[in-house]
């Protein structure tokens, strides 16, 4: 194969968009570890878009991704990206000043209302009334077609004349003159421009390619599929309810109940599996505060979420290394964050302009780079 401008690691949501993106004006080749290049994060994330989750630069991302998810071209998806939601962080009384902390910040205060106890209730009525005292809702908040959105990138990259390679697991990485050479098995690929989304398996990519790692910390994250209450009559209305100290969420799908105790226990890049002590932490500390009895676990699973030192995503060329760009650390921010970190990345990496949307929002690139972390890493 002959050598190419970009050559990216990992077909995750956050490679699959930079790829595409860059696709537009230049040639791209994206490998992929998986015999299907959203297996580990990506495919296991049950995303909402809402604008008060994470820090500023990542709400910053979201508002930047909104208008794709909401009005995207019309050749770019096959349905509608996005479904109605809402979401409602909650409190109990010893919370509700950090959830007044919270609504008062001016970013949040554009978009979400705060709530009396009894109004959170009327949202989501299974909500106990000896616990929670006050609510904060985002009533534009959304689930994603985490699916559909993948693999309208995808698409996108085909159409682009880009190329997608699955079952590419890299097992060396050097320098060439001014091109990297990868390999994969037998084969290797050559790239101008090394771009390193692999996810949890980011500061191993580096690594191979004698980049200083960033220090990215792999955290699990469980979910759980119940039955809802007998007597709740609809769910389907229900908001996505959050522990304002995310300690735990629920929300309706599918018929059923999701739920998780929000758990970010760090491991080892692996395909991760859930474990029953997380289950039963998260039927426990939802049924603190909702009145959903849990009989039986329908299915339950786990993904993992992959954070930076600062736990702000990582875009950029690394500073120290040539031709080495940085893709990673989105944590639980990946899916919502993707269309704007895709056009953040696609204008760094080529030296273009930011495109409007990123600049209506004031999105810093300084805020992404990865030399904050510089005097901190080790090589």
């Amino acid at each position: 194969m002959s050598i190419v401008d970009f050559l990216v690691v990992g077909g995750g949501i956050a490679g699959a968009s930079m790829a595409a993106e860059l696709s537009g004006s230049a040639s791209v080749l994206l490998l992929e570890a998986e015999a299907q290049p959203n297996y580990h994060s990506t495919g296991r994330s049950a995303a909402i878009f809402f604008e008060m989750y994470g820090k500023p630069p990542v709400r910053a991302l979201s508002r930047a991704s909104k208008p794709l998810f909401f009005h995207p071209p019309g050749d770019f998806a096959d349905a509608p990206l996005v479904g109605a939601r809402g979401a409602l962080y909650i409190a109990n009384k010893e919370q509700l000043e950090r959830l007044e902390a919270f609504a008062g910040q001016p970013d949040i205060r554009r978009f979400a209302r705060r709530l009396s106890a009894e109004d959170a209730r009327a949202l989501c009525p299974v909500l106990r009334p000896d616990y929670v005292a006050g609510g904060l809702e985002e009533p534009g908040a959304a689930d994603i077609d985490v699916h559909g959105l993948h693999q309208a990138y995808l698409r996108r990259l085909k159409l682009n004349g880009g190329t997608l390679l699955t079952s590419k697991r890299v097992e060396a990485i050097r320098r060439d003159g001014d091109a990297w050479v990868v390999s994969a098995g037998a084969e290797s690929f050559e790239g101008r421009i090394l771009v390193n989304a692999a996810g949890a398996w980011g500061d191993e990519i580096a690594r191979l390619a004698g980049v200083a790692p960033l220090g990215l910390e792999p955290r699990r994250r469980t979910a759980a599929l119940v039955d809802p209450p007998a007597d709740a009559g609809p769910i389907a209305g229900w908001p996505l309810v959050i522990d304002i100290d995310e300690q735990f969420y629920f929300k309706p799908d599918a018929g059923l109940v999701l739920l998780s105790p929000a758990d970010e226990t760090l491991v080892e890049p692996c395909d991760i599996q859930p474990e029953e002590w997380d289950i039963a932490l998260a039927v426990d500390r939802v049924g603190k505060a909702a009145d959903i009895p849990v009989r039986h676990i329908r299915h339950s699973w786990a993904g993992l979420r992959t954070f930076s030192p600062d736990r702000v995503p990582v875009c950029g060329f690394d500073g120290v290394v040539p031709g080495f760009f940085w893709l990673v650390g989105q944590g639980g921010y990946g899916v919502q964050t993707a269309p704007g970190m895709a056009r953040l990345g696609a204008a760094l990496a080529q030296g273009a302009p930011l495109c409007d949307s990123l600049l209506a929002n004031e999105v810093d690139p300084a805020d992404f780079s990865p030399r904050r972390f510089e005097g901190r890493r080790q090589g």
